[in-house]
This record gives C-alpha cells, sequence and structure tokens, in this order.
C-alpha cells in the first residue's frame, strides 16, 4: 500500500462494511496530495512509506448536541480530511511524528513502551496529543496482545482547525486506523468508530461518537443517519436533488478541548437526566446518565419526554445547593460523583434548557430524516422548505437554549437569512 511515482497509490480508509484499500490514479484529486506527503516522508525518514490513511472531516446536517445523550444524528462527511504516511519498524519501539506543517506544527517522538498523554495546565492539548490518543485506545483494546511497534509517521491534513468540522476527531481516528493496522488487528468500521470515540476521554473530552461514527460510516454522494442506541447503526440517506449545502467558515475558532464549554455541556445533561429519573421514583436513578435512557425505562414519546421537562426542571438556573438537595448528595459527591475534572468549578446549572434543547433537537432528526425519505419518493412537494425550517429551529435551539453560537457565526445567519436561506451552526459550536 505504498504511493509511487509511476503510476498509482493506494490508501487505507473507510469502506463500506470493513476497512478498504483505495487505488488511487494520478488525474483523482487527492493523488498529488498524497504524492506531496510521501515525498515529504521520504524527506524525513530516508525511505518509502508503508502504507498511506486517509481519514474526512465532517459536517453536522442536523441533531446537535444531541449524541451524546444517546439520540441519533444527521452528519455527512467531507472532501477535506486528514492524511497519513505510515511506516513500521518492528526492530524498537519508537514513535516518530512529523507534520507537513513542520513551523506550525513542531515533530514529536515517544518510545511506544512508555506511552503517556500529558496535557498542558492551560490552553488547548498539543496536536501530537490527539495522534496519541488514538494509539492508546489500540493499546487498550489490544489488552496484553499488544506490541510496542515502532511507528514513523508524516501528517497532512486540510481540514479546518476548530471550525466545527471535526479535525480532532479526523485526527484521532485517522491514528486509531494507523495503529489498528500496523499490530496487524482487524476491525470493522463500527469498532473502530467506537473505539475511536472512546479515546477523546484521554484528552479530557466527552465525546457522543458522532464525529468517529460518520468518518467510518460516510459514503460518497449521501448523508447518514447514525443512531447510537441501542448499538451504531448507519443508515444512508438521500438529500434532496436539485439542492445543495453551502458550508462557510465564520473564521471564529473554538478548540473543545481547550475549555471547559463542551463537558459543562455534557455535564448538565447528566444531571438532568438524574433529577427527572429521580423524581420518576427510578430506584437506579444514579446510573441513568442519558436521557434516551431515561425515555426507554419510562416508555416516553418525544412529546411526553418534552412536558416532564417543562414541569419538573422550572428555573432557568439551578445551584450547587438545589442539585444537592434534589439529589440528596452533598456538595463534595457533587463533584466526585457527577462532575469532571474540568466541570467542578461550576457553579450554576440550566438544566432545563439544555434538556429542552436536546430533546426538541432529537426529534427534529427524526423529521428530517422522513421528510427526505419523502423527497425521494416524490411524495413531498414542500419538503426542502420543510427542511430548511427544521434547521432554522435547529439554530435558533443552539443560540438561545445552548448557547453555542457565535456573533460571527450569526453575521453569516444574517445574510443567509436576507437571502431566503436556512442556515444554522454545525459542530460543538
Amino acid at each position: 500500500m505504498t504511493a509511487n511515482g509511476n503510476g498509482t497509490a493506494q490508501v487505507l480508509g473507510a469502506g463500506i462494511e470493513i476497512v478498504a484499500q483505495q487505488k488511487l490514479q494520478p488525474e483523482s484529486k487527492i493523488y498529488e496530495r498524497v504524492q506531496q506527503l510521501s515525498a515529504f516522508f521520504k524527506q524525513q525518514f530516508g525511505a518509502d512509506p508503508d502504507f498511506i490513511v486517509r481519514v474526512p472531516g465532517r459536517v453536522n446536517i442536523i441533531g446537535e448536541h444531541v449524541d451524546y445523550c444517546g439520540y441519533s444524528v444527521l452528519p455527512m462527511a467531507v472532501s477535506q480530511s486528514i492524511f497519513l504516511a505510515v511506516a513500521k519498524n518492528p526492530s524498537d519501539s519508537q514513535l516518530q511524528l512529523r507534520n507537513l506543517e513542520e513551523a506550525k506544527f513542531a515533530g514529536y517522538d515517544a518510545d511506544l513502551k512508555t506511552l503517556r498523554i500529558e496535557l498542558p495546565k492551560s490552553g488547548g492539548p498539543a496536536w501530537y496529543n490527539y495522534f496519541l490518543c488514538g494509539i492508546k485506545g489500540i493499546q487498550e483494546s489490544l489488552g496484553s496482545q499488544w506490541k510496542p511497534i515502532g511507528m514513523r509517521i508524516a501528517v497532512d491534513g486540510n481540514v479546518p482547525l476548530a471550525a466545527g468540522l471535526s479535525s480532532s476527531s479526523a485526527m484521532v481516528s485517522s491514528a486509531v486506523l494507523a495503529t489498528a493496522h500496523v499490530q496487524g488487528k482487524k476491525l470493522d468500521r463500527r469498532e473502530l468508530a467506537s473505539i475511536s470515540a472512546m479515546c477523546e476521554q484521554y484528552i479530557g473530552t466527552h465525546s457522543g461518537g458522532m464525529d468517529q461514527a460518520i468518518a467510518y460510516l460516510g459514503r460518497v454522494g449521501c448523508a447518514h443517519h447514525i443512531e447510537f442506541h441501542p448499538k451504531l447503526k448507519g443508515t444512508p440517506v438521500t438529500l434532496p436533488a436539485g439542492k445543495c449545502f453551502v458550508v462557510a467558515n465564520s473564521l471564529a475558532q473554538k478548540n473543545k478541548a481547550a475549555s471547559s464549554d463542551y463537558n459543562e455541556r455534557v455535564v448538565e445533561c447528566r444531571l438532568a437526566t438524574r433529577w427527572l429519573a429521580k423524581r420518576k421514583g427510578l430506584i437506579n436513578w444514579e446510573d441513568i446518565v442519558r436521557f434516551i435512557d431515561l425515555e426507554e425505562a419510562c416508555q416516553m414519546d418525544n412529546a411526553t419526554f418534552e412536558k416532564l421537562i417543562k414541569d419538573n426542571l422550572t428555573k432557568s438556573n439551578y445551584t450547587r445547593a438545589d442539585i444537592c438537595k434534589e439529589l440528596g448528595v452533598t456538595e463534595q459527591e457533587l463533584e466526585t460523583k457527577f462532575l469532571s475534572a474540568n466541570t467542578r468549578h461550576m457553579e450554576q446549572f440550566k438544566l432545563r434548557q439544555r434538556a429542552l434543547h436536546v430533546i426538541q433537537e432529537s426529534g427534529r432528526v427524526a423529521k428530517f430524516r422522513k421528510i427526505c425519505e419523502e423527497l425521494a419518493g416524490g411524495a413531498n412537494k414542500e419538503g426542502a422548505k420543510q427542511l430548511g425550517e427544521l434547521m432554522r429551529q435547529s439554530h435558533e435551539s443552539l443560540r438561545e437554549l445552548y448557547e453555542c453560537s457565535h456573533p460571527d457565526v450569526e453575521r453569516l445567519i444574517a445574510i443567509s437569512n436576507q437571502q431566503k436561506v436556512s442556515a444554522r451552526v454545525t459542530g460543538a459550536g
């Protein structure tokens, strides 16, 4: 699976049921990038790579901040990707990482016998930490079968950083795929997605799994309805014929691992779930952490769940004292049992707003898929307008209830509205 200068290049990427090898012809759009990366690899390490890995970024069409609550999403993969040129070195245990953008991303070396992920006390993780997460994920998955096989890796990518297109998850997933291949471990796409999603906890992000799932489950020419409960499942969704999605970068950057904002939303959702589970009299309320598990335990539909939230979470802000009283725990127990390391500073919790967004957004995802299916069958003449309205509602909820928009994003939304085009923020916000 080497790139070569006299014909074709083979790339390891996500396939339909298993990881697939794609043979590239010189006229392929990505052939030149693969050749450039391979040349850089040879310059750095004095030999050709054994194989190339490609993992795409993604744009989420609808279903924001619901995956970590167990609900389905509807993203699509994008052409912008992370590429790796990889060679294994069984004679040693050294990891050597080099980035094509050397001036911006310094190289990194480590011994895989003593792999450690050291995070800074402030600011975001270094670029190579995301790669180390993927290695550690495969190491944990293999257990005693893990072998510290040396790897030399050159990295290239054109997924915009901190722009809501999942550049960090693409990096983690590429590391998982490359390391699994070096280790000789054959994993199907669902296993790869699950391991990749789990990996991000090593940099402190409580990922829901959407970004990793679409990276492995995505297909050319369609979006995917991705379900997480009761197990990971991806269903291709044909988008309206004759319509296009414009992905615009507001240039406002947000690295979700560099702040606590993302994890704060996760914590608020989990606290709201337990609050409502206790109100419903469930004995195991403390173990119920996702809204979808509560929905299933109480056999509620979307409308019933929304009413439960409105009836039982009546305040716009809850204090630590409010939550401790309701759950019957001490403040120390609140911190150790229910808050994550980077959310223990929280004093106010917007349980009602977060819960309402998640439940209403999950309903919008289901409606979006249904309308797409109707349009594909020619059964809904107003479907495109209805999809636009769902996107508009989604953004309004993200701005008002989840508070994850930005003035620069709002300017783009305003321009879209002037042209009667529906738009929404995508990514963590």
